[in-house]
């Protein structure tokens, strides 16, 4: 697989690795792709930033 590389921490990591077993996901990287596109394509491209901002913040992800 090409690409790039990221970190967690290892508590999530353990976590992800736990659900990704479960759900009978072959890697931790590919439950967290499918997870990650799953994700994406709920954000229509045609949304604007600001739009896009403030569903991220509902989430969670920005304060």
């Amino acid at each position: 697989m090409l690409g790039h590389k990221i970190k967690l921490e290892k508590e999530l990591y353990d976590r992800v690795q736990k659900f990704s077993d479960v759900a009978g996901y072959s890697s931790v990287e590919e439950f967290v792709t499918h997870i990650l596109e799953k994700e994406l394509s709920s954000v229509d491209e045609s949304d604007s930033e600001e739009e896009i901002k403030k569903r991220l913040q509902g989430l969670g992800y920005l304060s």
